[in-house]
């Protein structure tokens, strides 16, 4: 029987993909951020044998949340089951089981299942879980399906690359000014707004206008998850026309010689129905990517070289 006010729920699509290769989709968490739009970041750590602990920053209803998994694997069954550790208020407890299931003509079923309870068996806080549970379900099921089944085309729209600058600094300073966005207006001339807040310390919430070289100004929205003064991880939510993702992060690794290796790495994917519109109809998806490329690279390497200076300035003080 079930325990008093535990809830139990099912969602499930129909995947045209070899039901082996939706399972390693699934079981590489550190894919999530590409394949899910609820996921900002995830932190994953072995526990030995098909064990794992994963931390997980996502949205759900709207709000930035995180908590902490533990995850079984089991690659022949096909099963992945997973237990929050550390739930986020209102749930006071959830866990659940990923099913892959193959079907005829390679064609696979996934099936996601959870049961979960609210705190205090709080009707109203039930209601809010449920509808958040349905929509992200639902929002994860569609994309694992659009982007399994887009591993099969034969156009590779996502790129990743990186820009790194050595500092003659701490890592907590070059980290600071990466960190303090609010004050990048101030601090950046592409910068021309910022909006930032931190309800939950570590999980930010940003806003930007940003000016591109013709002078026009850019609007982009972006959760932030700070480590600090190692590393701050990010996925935009509001993009520009070119892109239909955009996560990435910003490392801050000392070298052992008294200076600092600090990078900037974006993972985008090319938003081909708008490619026509923004670079004209002879334009490709490699004239994109490089355009994305350098507009991107521009930013960040401007960025990190303020970062530079502001750090190596404190350092001679």
């Amino acid at each position: 029987m079930p325990q008093p006010g535990l809830r139990e729920v099912e969602h499930e699509i129909t995947v045209s993909a070899p039901a082996a290769a939706v399972y390693r989709l699934i079981a590489e968490v550190q894919n999530w951020p590409r394949i899910f739009p609820p996921t900002i970041y995830v932190d994953h750590i072995p526990q030995g044998g098909n064990e794992e602990r994963i931390r997980i920053w996502a949205t759900a209803n709207g709000e930035p949340k995180n908590w902490t998994s533990r995850r079984t694997l089991d690659p022949e069954k096909l099963t992945i089951t997973f237990r929050q550790e550390v739930p986020a208020p209102p749930v006071a407890a959830m866990g659940g089981t990923w099913i892959i299931e193959p079907l005829p003509e390679g064609e696979s079923r996934v099936r996601l299942l959870h049961d979960y309870r609210a705190e205090d068996d709080d009707l109203a806080k039930l209601e809010w879980i449920d509808k958040a549970v349905d929509r992200n379900s639902r929002s994860e099921l569609a994309a694992l399906k659009t982007n399994v089944e887009r591993a099969h085309a034969t156009e590779d729209l996502t790129f990743s690359f990186e820009d790194t600058v050595r500092v003659e600094g701490s890592a907590k300073d070059v980290y600071d000014f990466v960190n303090e966005a609010d004050l990048w207006p101030e601090r950046l001339p592409h910068v021309a707004v910022v909006r930032l807040t931190e309800d939950t310390p570590g999980l930010q919430e940003l806003e930007m206008d940003t000016r591109a070289k013709d002078g026009s100004v850019h609007t982009t929205k972006s959760y932030r998850v700070t480590f600090p003064h190692e590393r701050i991880a990010y996925k935009q939510t509001t993009l520009p026309a070119l892109m239909s993702l955009h996560t990435g992060y910003w490392t801050f690794a000392e070298d052992g010689e008294g200076g600092v290796s600090a990078s900037s790495q974006h993972t985008v994917t090319i938003n081909t129905e708008n490619i026509a519109r923004v670079l004209g109809p002879e334009a490709t998806v490699e004239d994109a990517k490089a355009y994305i490329h350098t507009a991107l690279s521009t930013n960040s390497t401007a960025t990190l070289n303020h970062a530079k200076a502001f750090a190596e300035q404190r350092a001679r003080r």
